[in-house]
């Protein structure tokens, strides 16, 4: 028997604003890094003065205008139901199946950038010690709640 995957949606587009706001903050902190380390180095040798913050910024912007919008395009999910897919990657795709049956707890969080773009993260914890936690960023917090309350509703019908 042949694995049929189910057709995909994508991530909200509020969450490609979110995945550059957070890289932008972490090449901010590479950038200062840059200067301190370009300050050391012109101190102690004759190098071009934006040698080095120059080689980051460009790097940063670079990955914030071309490498995150193709690392957003590459996430996508379906709820069935029955079963949440999950799927990611760029260099290594990663397919994510998670029975509803397996779901012991669940979560929605949403931070203050994820906020500010209409998003949120849906939390599963499954049963198993390997992988028993998946998280899917990105969507709605309409659908991560109404993920979660179908969810909630199959497990309370589930015998014990």
């Amino acid at each position: 028997m042949a694995f049929e995957p189910v057709p995909l949606q994508p991530l909200e587009r509020g969450y490609l604003r979110v995945l550059r706001i957070r890289s932008a903050l972490g090449w901010l902190i590479a950038l200062t890094v840059a200067v301190a380390v370009e300050v050391f180095l012109h101190w102690r040798t004759d190098i071009s003065p934006g040698f080095v913050v120059g080689a980051v910024g460009l790097f940063g912007v670079v990955s914030i205008v071309f490498l995150v919008p193709r690392r957003w395009r590459r996430w996508g999910y379906a709820f069935t139901d029955r079963e949440l897919h999950v799927a990611y990657g760029w260099f290594t795709r990663v397919y994510t199946v998670v029975p509803v049956s397996r779901v012991q707890h669940i979560d929605v969080s949403q931070g203050p950038i994820e906020r500010s773009a209409n998003v949120a993260t849906l939390i599963l914890h499954t049963a198993g010690t390997e992988n028993s936690l998946v998280a899917l960023s990105g969507i709605s917090r309409k659908r991560a709640e109404h993920i979660r309350d179908v969810i909630r509703g199959r497990i309370s019908e589930a015998p014990w």
